[in-house]
């Protein structure tokens, strides 16, 4: 009995509570956001529903497996964890990539398809936390430390932005340099690397102003400029977020998901969330996010060793990137990326990823408690 209580001890049901609870909302979120345009796309009011349920069930199983696997394993195997993610991020690049709205960002295998690019940022966190923790000297040297990295991230990056997608390749290279800062960057080191590829980016940006990234990353600065063309999606965005006011028009009565918005159960679900449930809604909802991140940084703080600290670490700063890309998107605050809303909004790759990423919090948290 004592051994048993122990183990009960040892799990922290406030970050299960809040993960679940957000997971949750978020397949009620996907079905009213979803219901017409699965309706007008595959002729089932139900067909996002069903999948999203079945998304969930996986990312549950995911997250068990994840909790009970003790996190150092992640260690022995980080480099052929890379290895594997780097060959699918190339594999994009072949037939077996499938193109969707001009990006090639799936590997199709009948049915089914995979997305690298989410596969890429758990496996970057794993392979850079173990990196640093092998020997913790190296980040103190340009040459051991900083270099290898920030070309890991440089080679990632390009290969990402190709398919192309840009909040993907923006939240890798966060995570990288957050870690990195986390273990002790030195912060000229890391100014530096910040500006020059702030330099880079924006000297492709403004070297192509007839071209996609131009069109694509300055369409936010004003989009009703352009309300029919690139500014379309945010400005039916912000007139969601507009007319839900305070308490919204109540769950499911939501207006621009009526084939309006496109694709509203994905990247801009939040707009509908907003519409729906008002500005207090996603008060809430930021509120639970900001626990879940608080949770996070009290795991990396209290892990046992520094593999398992950079490792919290690292996954508590994919979570709060995405988060504040996507908050940022749906408000016009910057260009649209394609990014997903932690747990709400639809995409089976992402859910099991970051359900899968909490069950790697249980597991340090476990060890923790210890």
């Amino acid at each position: 009995m004592a051994k048993v209580k122990r183990k009960i001890k040892s799990v922290d049901f406030f970050l299960i509570i809040l993960t679940l609870g957000l997971v949750i909302f978020g397949i009620v979120m996907v079905f009213s956001a979803s219901y017409y345009t699965a309706i007008n796309k595959e002729g089932d009011p139900y067909y996002y529903l069903k999948r999203d349920l079945i998304w969930a069930a996986g990312g549950l199983l995911l997250m068990w497996l994840t909790t009970v696997i003790d996190y150092r394993f992640y260690a022995k195997t980080a480099p052929y964890i890379m290895a594997v993610s780097l060959v699918l991020l190339a594999l994009l690049f072949t037939s077996l990539g499938e193109t969707r709205n001009n990006a090639t960002r799936w590997l199709g295998v009948g049915d089914y398809t995979i997305m690298p690019g989410e596969i890429v940022k758990i496996a970057i966190i794993i392979f850079t936390a173990w990196y640093l923790s092998k020997d913790p000297s190296r980040i103190r040297s340009f040459t051991r430390g900083v270099l290898p990295l920030v070309s890991l991230c440089l080679v990632c990056t390009l290969m990402i932005i190709k398919q192309p997608n840009l909040s993907t390749a923006i939240t890798v290279s966060g995570i990288i340099f957050g870690m990195m800062f986390i273990a002790g960057l030195n912060i000229i080191y890391f100014i530096g690397v910040i500006g020059a590829g702030a330099t880079v980016v924006s000297g492709l940006v403004l070297a192509d102003q007839s071209g996609y990234w131009f069109k694509r990353i300055t369409s936010f600065m004003n989009p009703f400029a352009d309300h029919l063309d690139s500014g379309f999606q945010v400005v039916q965005s912000l007139l969601a977020l507009g007319s839900g006011g305070l308490f919204g028009l109540g769950l499911g009565k939501g207006i621009q998901k009526n084939l309006y918005l496109p694709e509203p159960q994905n990247d801009f679900i939040l707009a509908i969330i907003g519409e729906e449930l008002g500005y207090i809604g996603c008060i809430i909802l930021f509120a639970a996010y900001v626990l879940l991140i608080w949770r996070g940084i009290r795991i990396a703080l209290n892990a046992p060793d520094m593999f398992g600290s950079l490792l919290a670490s690292g996954i508590t700063i994919m979570l709060a990137i995405q988060v504040m890309l996507n908050i940022a998107v749906v408000t016009s605050s910057l260009p649209p990326t394609g990014i997903t809303l932690p747990f709400v909004s639809y995409g089976g790759n992402a859910l099991m990823l970051f359900m899968g990423s909490m069950g790697i919090l249980l597991s340090i948290s476990r060890r923790s408690a210890r």
